[in-house]
């Protein structure tokens, strides 16, 4: 077993991005290679990043998961996009809001711990 499946971040990110993926495959036929695409693509992000930096050094593993922190923040930016064309319900988009803010506490958590002296 790799490093990074052991970790309930990643875990959490996997979730995460599948919920994703379904809001994404229901935008419409024409935003399937444009926001569609960006969504699933900052999606997949959060959780590679994790994989990826959990094969090298810790502080090269908290920089991965500031990236990780940024996909999870784009995703959210597409969210609110998608709301303010008519692709998501609000309530839609508040649950998933919640859910990024909760990865982002977690994966924060987790790179200060280990970058602690």
């Amino acid at each position: 077993m790799f490093r990074f499946e052991t970790l309930e971040i990643w875990k959490s990110s996997i979730a995460y991005g599948k919920r994703l993926y379904f809001v994404a495959n229901d935008f419409p036929k024409s935003e399937t290679f444009a926001l569609s695409d960006q969504l699933k693509r900052a999606a997949v992000s959060v959780s590679n990043n994790i994989a990826e930096g959990s094969g090298g050094t810790n502080k090269d593993f908290a920089n991965f998961l500031k990236i990780s922190i940024k996909s999870v923040l784009e995703t959210v930016n597409i969210l609110k996009f998608a709301e303010s064309v008519g692709y998501i319900k609000k309530e839609k988009t508040d649950e998933l809001y919640k859910e990024a803010e909760m990865l982002i506490r977690r994966i924060t958590a987790f790179k200060n711990s280990l970058i602690r002296p």
